[in-house]
């Protein structure tokens, strides 16, 4: 298994930061990869619950599957993605920065397996971790520039 990691100091609070990871709407203002949600998700995010979201890779359109394993609101969202043949848990974390309630400490953990199967041929565990660390570095810096121009 492949565990990759990044975190950010966001100036925004916990709850600001929250909303902007668990309402779909702001998903899709603020993660320009994401471009719909194909699903109903009125009460997203829910354990258990499945939601399918177009996901943009450069000029490829791909489904991404989303199914939250555990929501602790405003603190933790663990879910399983899948990405076309490539399979994620991801896990987020926000606490209150130290001795600052208006900054969010925002962590994100994603681990995925050494190689993924693709018609054919195999994606060995270097381009693994690449796309992987390409996924949570974008979501991280878009999240966080989202937050802080929009409390």
């Amino acid at each position: 298994m492949i565990t990759t990691s990044l975190s950010a100091v966001i100036g925004a609070k916990r709850e600001r930061v929250w909303r902007a990871l668990t309402v779909p709407d702001e998903v899709l203002r603020w993660d320009d990869r994401v471009i719909t949600l194909l699903d109903p998700a009125t009460d997203y995010p829910r354990a258990g619950q499945r939601v399918r979201w177009t996901y943009r890779i450069g000029k490829i359109s791909l489904t991404l599957r989303d199914a939250p394993v555990e929501v602790v609101p405003p603190e933790r969202l663990r879910t399983a993605l899948a990405l076309g043949p490539i399979r994620f848990d991801a896990a987020y974390t926000l606490a209150d920065e130290v001795g600052d309630t208006n900054r969010t400490r925002f962590a994100v953990k994603l681990i995925s397996s050494n190689s993924v199967p693709v018609l054919g041929a195999e994606v060995d565990r270097f381009e693994v971790r690449r796309l992987a660390a390409e996924f949570l570095d974008a979501r991280v810096r878009a999240i966080q520039s989202w937050c802080e121009r929009n409390p």
